[in-house]
């Protein structure tokens, strides 16, 4: 079953890259206390995501914070290591990456995709949600194939 509008997030170890490497943090726990933007992508470094995803949000982390967002997280199926790098290579200090290696919260959401047709296997869709203490308040699942409704404008759009 797909999250929805006014479930908690399901609680499930994610990995925070750090500068001083991987940090295990609870899903429930990391959520708590907080309003937060968070970007859900198929994979680091990838064309759409690299070029669009990831940017947006970086562009527009002032504006979001603006608008009452307190944390912009990135999350993806890929390691900490890989999340770390493409953060530093594309991303700011405006943005946390949390590792879903994997696969374990796009599951946990109902948000998986088989991108075994690209090499990719079992990856997290292309989505964005707002969580408010934990509870999604907004989610934004993508269509296959496409780059709308979770992009960081829409999402400030819809603030």
């Amino acid at each position: 079953m797909t999250i929805a509008v006014g479930d908690k997030l399901p609680d499930v170890k994610l990995v925070k890259a750090t500068e001083q490497g991987p940090e295990a943090v609870q899903s429930a726990d990391y959520f708590a206390g907080k309003r937060v933007a968070l970007f859900s992508v198929p994979g680091a470094f990838t064309p759409t995501c690299s070029a669009k995803h990831l940017p947006g949000f970086v562009e527009k982390a002032a504006e979001l914070k603006a608008k009452g967002i307190d944390e912009i997280v990135g999350t993806a199926v890929n390691d900490p290591f890989v999340m770390g790098a493409w953060n530093k290579a594309a991303g700011s200090d405006q943005i946390t990456m949390l590792a879903d290696g994997n696969g374990d919260f796009a599951e946990a959401l109902g948000l998986t995709m088989d991108g075994s047709a690209f090499g990719l296997g079992k990856r997290g869709q292309r989505f964005a949600m707002v969580i408010n203490d934990g509870t999604v308040e907004q989610l934004h699942v993508e269509a296959p194939g496409e780059f709308k409704v979770s992009s960081a404008e829409y999402v400030l759009e819809q603030l």
